[in-house]
C-alpha cells in the first residue's frame, strides 16, 4: 500500500469521525504527495514519499518559527500539523546511530584523529548515506562535536 493510499484512507476516516483538523493537515500532506506523482509522471518510490513528508514538516516548522509568539491559533494549527505528519514519516536516526555512520565514515576514509579541516570531506561522504533518514542538524551538530 503506497503512501498515498495510506493518507487517502487516513483522511476517509478522519471525514467519518467529523475530525476537520486532522482531514485538513491529511489533505495537504495528500495533494503534495500526488503533485510530486504528477510532477514526476510516475508512481513515487518510498523514498520520495518520504522527502515528500519530510518536506511538509520542514514547512510547517519554518511557518511555527515565523509565526508572531500572540497569534496562539497559528502555533497550535503548526503543532498539530506536524504531530499528524509525523506518523506518515520515516523513523529518524538518533545521535548514536548516527554517530556509529561517522564512524564508519572515518574509518572508509583513513582519518583516525578528526580534525576542523576535515569536517568537509566528512560531510561529503556522510550525507548521501544519512539523507532521508536523519535531521541534518543533528548530523552537524555531532560531526561538529568530533572535529572539535
Amino acid at each position: 500500500m503506497s503512501r498515498i493510499d495510506e493518507v487517502r484512507a487516513q483522511m476517509m476516516q478522519a471525514m467519518k469521525d467529523r475530525n476537520k483538523d486532522r482531514k485538513d493537515a491529511l489533505s495537504a500532506l495528500l495533494t503534495a504527495l500526488k503533485n510530486k506523482a504528477i510532477d514526476k509522471r510516475a508512481d513515487l518510490t518510498t523514498e520520495e514519499e518520504d522527502a515528500v513528508v519530510l518536506k511538509e514538516i520542514k514547512s510547517v516548522k519554518e511557518t511555527l518559527e515565523m509565526t508572531p509568539a500572540d497569534r496562539t491559533d497559528i502555533a497550535e494549527e503548526c503543532r498539530f500539523r506536524i504531530a499528524v505528519f509525523e506518523e506518515f514519516a520515516p523513523k529518524m536516526m538518533d545521535k548514536e546511530e548516527i554517530l556509529a555512520v561517522v564512524q564508519e565514515v572515518l574509518a572508509e576514509i583513513g582519518i583516525e584523529k578528526p580534525s576542523p579541516q576535515n569536517k568537509g570531506k566528512i560531510m561529503k561522504e556522510l550525507m548521501p548515506r544519512v539523507k532521508g533518514k536523519a535531521d541534518g542538524k543533528l548530523v552537524n551538530e555531532v560531526v561538529a562535536e568530533l572535529v572539535k
